[in-house]
């Protein structure tokens, strides 16, 4: 089966991908295009994936670049490609061919984009990362290197839907403590449970900032098996691992 990466009209004119997990070598519950080294999938098939995706993307394998991911709101702005691991949530460059890439499973994938300036960006942001500033962080991290607030488009990636994102009142209470505000961002469920809208919190954090050229991809990772990887999905499924999809972002030369 073919590789199949949607494209944001909001960031034409950027060599950039949100990658399904269709196509690819790996089987079983990894079945498809599997980009995650995190996942207990057979190493050499994920490594063969990042190859394929590369290779649709017309660009070498050494030209993705990944951070080791751990929910925070940590940014890495890179020039070169990185000669040591990284850990943090988010990329930012100013760099030509350093595809910036990010890897998810129900969270956000947020790609950035200022083509006037040449600067770019990509989030990993899950609720925490969110909650933490990783998308202002980024945004901050971008100007500092070049980027006009006025001048940055931005796309939110597949990820989980309210409908399928159900929390208990303790996150309800985090999220929402000193900040009333942010319970629109939610809506009664059974019992005491509530069903948070990451998407809707997201897009809310990023045009803080003042940047306003920001949509979403209306596609959500649970409801859809056949298309993305889902952490919830797997975990309500008893099933003991999940794959990770690949989103990425480059300046091309």
């Amino acid at each position: 089966m073919n590789l199949k990466s949607i494209k944001s009209d909001n960031l034409l004119g950027i060599k950039h991908g949100f990658f399904t997990r269709l196509g690819g070598v790996s089987s079983n519950i990894y079945s498809g295009l599997n980009c995650g080294l995190g996942s207990n999938d057979k190493q050499e098939s994920v490594h063969q994936n990042r190859m394929l995706a590369a290779k649709f993307l017309d660009i070498r394998r050494s030209q993705l670049i990944f951070v080791h991911q751990i929910h925070s709101a940590k940014v890495i702005t890179i020039r070169d490609k990185p000669t040591k691991p990284l850990k943090g949530d988010a990329i930012v460059t100013n760099s030509k061919n350093l595809a910036l890439s990010i890897l998810t499973a129900d969270c956000q994938p947020v790609l950035f984009a200022d083509k006037k300036n040449s600067v770019i960006g990509a989030a990993h942001a899950g609720w925490k990362g969110a909650f933490d500033g990783i998308l202002q962080n980024t945004i901050k991290s971008m100007c500092k290197i070049g980027a006009d607030i006025d001048q940055i488009y931005a796309t939110i990636g597949p990820s989980i839907s309210q409908k399928n994102y159900e929390v208990g009142p303790e996150f309800f209470e985090r999220i929402c403590k000193n900040k009333k505000d942010n319970e629109r961002f939610f809506l009664r469920g059974r019992s005491d449970r509530f069903h948070f809208n990451l998407v809707e919190y997201s897009l809310h954090q990023i045009e803080k900032t003042g940047v306003q050229k920001v949509d979403f991809i209306d596609s959500c990772t649970y409801q859809n098996p056949n298309l993305h990887f889902s952490y919830r999905r797997s975990v309500h499924q008893s099933e003991n691992d999940y794959g990770r999809m690949l989103s990425t972002i480059m300046l091309e030369a």
